[in-house]
């Protein structure tokens, strides 16, 4: 396994592997690694012939109140992880290498309209974020093949929205959400739970899975199923910041013909913000 930090380096490797005929896969992440994010390279070691992984914690995605400066660091124990799963080349590149002339002059994407809603709605500006760091890693490594997971289910459908508007010529597959034994979505910020909390934050995807449970059963006051459990989720200790229900193809709120839901949660639990997401195929 390669570890290289600078961009001139990585696109050297990456003409040589273009010039083998290699299929390149690429897994985007901010490091402190979990199983969720090494199930997505394990997915693009199925389907690829050289897996190369960034880890890089992008200060554009982050609010000015937001976790930046603490938000979990862990190289070693990251790098020796990808090492034990054959990953070619860990592109680890500094702020410096990456916004050259300052956040303030940096150039960036945005996908107008999905990037606006639910979480983009709680975070202005942070998909934005996530659009231009993601469209720069996909110009610098040049993959075929991006795996992002599906617990970001707004980041996936913001980035796939980006692929197909710019014209990108590499497949996005999502992967599915990878879960604790008790239902906890994997998460770096989970390691902000103290051990009390930890108890507690798994109910979140236990009340999306309530909803899902009753829209499958025939309720459509999708309003006040979302009022009940954001209700639940104060009773439980978290400070609920969003519940919703909205088409999975669109993340508009669903019209009749929808059948195929998503219902995406987000809560905070002490100095933790937790999402989830449950999708919901409903009979025509």
């Amino acid at each position: 396994m390669q570890v290289i930090s600078d961009i001139a380096s990585l696109r050297d490797i990456r003409r040589r592997w273009q010039l083998e005929g290699k299929v390149i896969g690429f897994v985007p992440t901010m490091g402190n690694l979990h199983h969720g994010h090494l199930r997505l390279v394990k997915e693009a070691r199925e389907v690829t012939d050289i897996v190369v992984v960034s880890i890089f914690v992008n200060p554009l995605q982050f609010g000015p109140d937001e976790d930046l400066a603490a938000y979990p660091r862990t190289m070693a124990h990251d790098l020796a992880a990808l090492e034990s799963l054959g990953v070619d080349v860990v592109f680890t590149p500094q702020v410096e290498d990456i916004y050259p002339r300052g956040l303030e002059q940096q150039t960036f994407v945005e996908v107008p309209g999905i990037s606006y809603m639910i979480c983009g709605a709680s975070r202005p500006g942070h998909f934005r974020g996530v659009a231009t760091i993601v469209c720069k890693l996909f110009n610098m490594v040049q993959p075929n093949h991006a795996f992002f997971g599906e617990k970001d289910f707004q980041q996936l459908q913001v980035i796939k929205a980006m692929v197909t508007d710019l014209s990108m010529n590499l497949k996005i597959h999502g992967v599915s959400t990878v879960r604790e034994g008790d239902g906890l979505a994997m998460s770096s910020r989970n390691n902000y739970l103290t051990t009390a909390e930890r108890e507690i934050a798994p109910a979140l995807y236990r009340h999306l899975k309530s909803i899902a449970d009753a829209i499958q059963l025939g309720r459509r006051d999708f309003s006040r199923l979302i009022q009940e459990h954001k209700q639940k989720l104060l009773d439980d200790g978290f400070k609920p910041d969003y519940i919703e229900i909205r088409s999975a193809e669109s993340l508009l709120h669903p019209s009749h013909e929808d059948t195929h839901l998503v219902i995406l949660g987000a809560a905070f639990l002490g100095r933790a913000r937790l999402i989830d997401n449950i999708q919901v195929e409903l009979q025509e």
